[in-house]
């Protein structure tokens, strides 16, 4: 600390000014309020009291493509399942059936989180989703029913999260 005239110690001052970056930043996220009630014209979910489901819209409703929609259309997933392993090849039809019925559990309360593409390369899936719970929510019920290794990464400044399950 410096001093100054009266020999009394004179607090630094520190700039109070400096950009601070968002923690969690989701491109896709409905910035304010919509209309209520608006409909996606592709999905057919209803924003209605602040957050989408699934419903019948009214005549004259405002029409909005819902972030999921707009994430397919993008094809920018919100999160990434990777599974891998000898025993997804023994497996591999129970597996894929048991993501598509999380999906459907989810899909039911969230209108948000939906599966956007399984793709299989050399015995080993990548699930794509529309938002990083739902990744979770199938790593979790993938390594619930059958063990397995289950590693989580979430990326700092993106609202993307990766999952990662392998069994020999």
């Amino acid at each position: 600390m410096g001093e100054n005239r009266n020999d009394t110690p004179r607090r630094e001052s520190r700039r109070r000014d400096r950009l601070i970056q968002e923690r969690e930043h989701d491109t896709y996220k409905v910035r304010g309020k919509l209309p209520d009630p608006t409909a996606c014209p592709e999905c057919g979910a209803l924003y209605r009291e602040g957050r989408w489901l699934w419903g019948t819209a009214p005549e004259g409703a405002n029409e909005v493509a819902c972030p999921a929609c707009q994430r397919i259309r993008d094809h920018y997933p919100g999160g990434y399942l990777a599974l891998s392993g000898g025993f997804l090849a023994e497996h591999r039809a129970e597996i894929l059936q048991l993501a598509r019925n999380v999906e459907t559990r989810e899909k039911k309360q969230h209108a948000l989180k939906r599966i956007m593409e399984i793709d299989e390369s050399e015995g080993a899936f990548e699930i794509t989703v529309t938002h990083p719970n739902l990744a979770r929510a199938i790593g979790e019920a993938v390594h619930h029913a059958y063990q397995g290794e289950l590693d989580f990464q979430y990326a700092d400044e993106e609202n993307v999260l990766r999952v990662r399950w392998h069994r020999s």
